[in-house]
């Protein structure tokens, strides 16, 4: 009997190219809030902002325009985050912002 992956199980495991984004965002996140201390804390595709890392809002906010400043008008951060509802900010995890990003860049 063959079983077909749950969603969590395929976020987990990111393509190649969503590999090079999340190596950018974890960056990022390392550059523009180093007072959280993240830098040896692993970021993965399952890795929650808030929930896991603590970030408030204003971080996300921080961090968006590191994001904006790397990949320019390609991709509306913005527009992302209003399409977003409060808890979905909440629960927001580095594969949703990694799987935004390269289908806009895609």
């Amino acid at each position: 009997m063959t079983t077909t992956p749950t969603p969590d199980v395929v976020a987990s495991h990111p393509e190649p190219g969503e590999r090079a984004v999340l190596a950018g965002l974890t960056e990022a996140l390392h550059a523009v809030i180093p007072e959280l201390g993240l830098e040896g804390t692993a970021v993965t595709m399952d890795t929650r902002f808030v929930e896991d890392l603590d970030l408030e809002s204003i971080d996300l906010v921080t961090l968006t325009a590191e994001l904006g400043r790397r990949y320019g008008d390609r991709v509306d951060f913005p527009a992302f985050f209003a399409s977003l509802e409060l808890n979905e900010i909440i629960g927001l995890s580095a594969g949703q912002v990694v799987r935004y990003i390269t289908g806009r860049l895609g």
